[in-house]
């Protein structure tokens, strides 16, 4: 195993250390191959791999531990990864900031989102403004929920779409569309005999949920649906995205669930050794509510076009209903 020279961090670790090395850093970490993570950089993998040997020099930690097949994080190096991730995330957002300004006069509308784009609503939605106004440049940013509501109070973002309610000062929300929750399950499990699934038919199942949005409130919809801890499924957390969370139901880990926008229309299709079905409890199927939020001084023309057009597709109830 690698080991660095120093045993604490270098004195000048705050100037010596650059994004190049946290770059370096993250690549490798999401890669697993120094190789292939040169290869993503388009950098030399000697270059990636002094990098790497520079940050643990100057932190004082190893952050990797090297074999044969790759590498992977230590348990020290999964915190330094942790913060690398924020700090590049950041500086992201200082660029898009940047950029927002320098584009304000021709038209820019940046969305954030944790949903599928693959098809639904979201997509016809943003489909819709572009074909009505092709000058404004649209932008959309999917990351955590955390992050996306810290981007909404930055003005980084100008609209965010997201499940559940979230609590924002100074902004407003609009309702939008909601969607069916569905249980993805292996080609051959037990419950791909039924046609609809119910919540209690998942005691004894193994819940595979990603620690990225919607995961938490997927736990916490289970956890309404099931109040006896007796009745739910084991529920496994992974800091995978749900794609690799999909791979790892192909792979009979367990089973999960998704949104119907994940998967598109034909609910009983199979998908990569995947097969969805509706999830109901005694008054039907259970759904997820999706709300635009906005910064209530935010005057970007680009988005008041946006929500106009988002109040023409999902038209509030009237008072009263």
């Amino acid at each position: 195993m690698h080991k660095p020279r120093r045993s604490t961090p270098s004195i000048q670790a705050s100037k010596a250390i650059e994004l190049k090395h946290l770059q370096s850093v993250v690549a490798a970490a999401d890669c697993g191959s120094l190789r292939q993570a040169a290869e993503l950089l388009r950098t030399q993998q000697s270059s990636l791999s002094r990098r790497i040997s520079e940050i643990e020099y100057h932190l004082g930690i190893v952050v990797f531990e090297r074999f044969s097949g790759g590498v992977r994080p230590t348990q020290a190096g999964r915190s330094v990864l942790r913060l690398a991730r924020t700090i590049l995330e950041e500086f992201d957002a200082l660029i898009a900031t940047a950029r927002a300004v320098r584009n304000s006069e021709a038209g820019r509308l940046s969305v954030g989102l944790c949903t599928s784009l693959s098809i639904g609503n979201l997509q016809t939605s943003l489909l819709d403004f572009k074909q009505r106004f092709p000058q404004i440049e649209l932008v959309t940013i999917e990351k955590s929920r955390t992050r996306l509501a810290t981007a909404l109070r930055n003005g980084v973002l100008d609209i965010l779409i997201v499940t559940g309610n979230l609590a924002l000062l100074d902004n407003r929300v609009m309702s939008l569309w909601s969607e069916r929750v569905l249980v993805a399950l292996p080609h051959d499990h037990r419950l791909t005999a039924r046609d609809t699934v119910y919540w209690t038919d998942l005691r004894g199942e193994t819940l595979l949920l990603s620690h990225f949005d919607p995961g938490k409130e997927f736990e916490d919809l289970l956890i309404s649906k099931l109040m006896s801890p007796e009745d739910r499924p084991k529920v496994e957390r992974h800091d995978v995205s749900r794609g690799n969370i999909n791979s790892l139901i192909s792979m009979k880990s367990g089973i999960t669930l998704v949104l119907e926008s994940d998967i598109g229309a034909n609910i009983g299709a199979n998908f990569a050794g995947l097969v969805y079905r509706e999830l109901r409890d005694g008054t039907g199927p259970s759904r997820f509510d999706f709300s635009a939020y906005w910064r209530v001084d935010n005057e970007n023309p680009a988005l008041a076009a946006f929500l106009n057009l988002l109040s023409e597709r999902y038209p509030s109830p009237p008072l009263g209903c």
